[in-house]
């Protein structure tokens, strides 16, 4: 399995630590945020890596370069403009989908933490569109986003919602029928939900959506409590 890191955001909700350095090269234990992710996946036994850029991205590619240096082979979509999640996925789906367009892919978003195992989402049996790893609902997004009913997830739905993490497994059939441009993943999933073809899974370890400063002061001090 492939796996796409997503780092085209402007990260302008880290200014101004952003001003001159993508958020994914932010550092934490001394090391480039996106490295951290680099590193997880290569030790999930994942060997081709996407990443898409858009915003300073040189920088991001000038660091990992071909990924020889992390036992892995990285591969770079570029975006003069930032696709949005949706369109930047398409733009990299030939990079991610193998020569029959059929293979599901690991998709990670740059800007969070997650203490989760990927060889378990690597090694899953794919049967449905998307499979989507949920979390309890944080401060900054209380309602949730999506409900988990047997195993499937729903716009609507009885009891409490769950939080996407921004980790998740895709089958390149999700995006059937959608043209090159920006548009947002989530209506593709939500679509795709109402035919009961979006599993998830709770994962209920530490998570943390690395969007401001205060949310990075509190990963590297999670990480250094870890370290101790």
């Amino acid at each position: 399995m492939k796996a796409m890191i997503l780092a085209a955001g402007l990260g302008t909700r880290m200014r101004p630590l952003t001003d001159h350095m993508p958020k994914p090269m932010l550092k934490v234990a001394g090391m480039p945020l996106i490295e951290h992710q680099v590193r997880r996946l290569v030790a999930a036994g994942i060997t081709d890596v996407v990443i898409n850029h858009a915003y300073l991205g040189e920088q991001i590619e000038a660091y990992l370069q071909d990924g020889s240096a992390f036992n892995c082979r990285i591969q770079y979509s570029s975006e003069s403009q930032p696709l949005e999640t949706g369109g930047g996925i398409l733009k990299a789906l030939p990079l991610l989908a193998g020569p029959r367009n059929d293979e599901p892919f690991l998709l990670v978003n740059g800007d969070v933490w997650l203490d989760l195992d990927y060889s378990a989402l690597v090694h899953r049996p794919m049967n449905d569109l998307a499979h989507l790893v949920m979390v309890g609902n944080p401060e900054f997004n209380p309602q949730g986003d999506f409900y988990l009913d047997d195993g499937y997830l729903h716009k609507e739905g009885q009891g409490s919602a769950f939080t996407f993490s921004g980790v998740s497994v895709l089958s390149p059939k999700l995006f059937a029928g959608c043209s090159p441009g920006i548009f947002k993943l989530a209506p593709l999933l939500i679509e795709a939900m109402k035919s009961n073809k979006v599993s998830g899974q709770i994962y209920d370890g530490f998570w943390l959506d690395v969007g401001t400063p205060a949310r990075l002061q509190e990963l590297i001090e999670h990480v250094g409590c870890e370290a101790r």
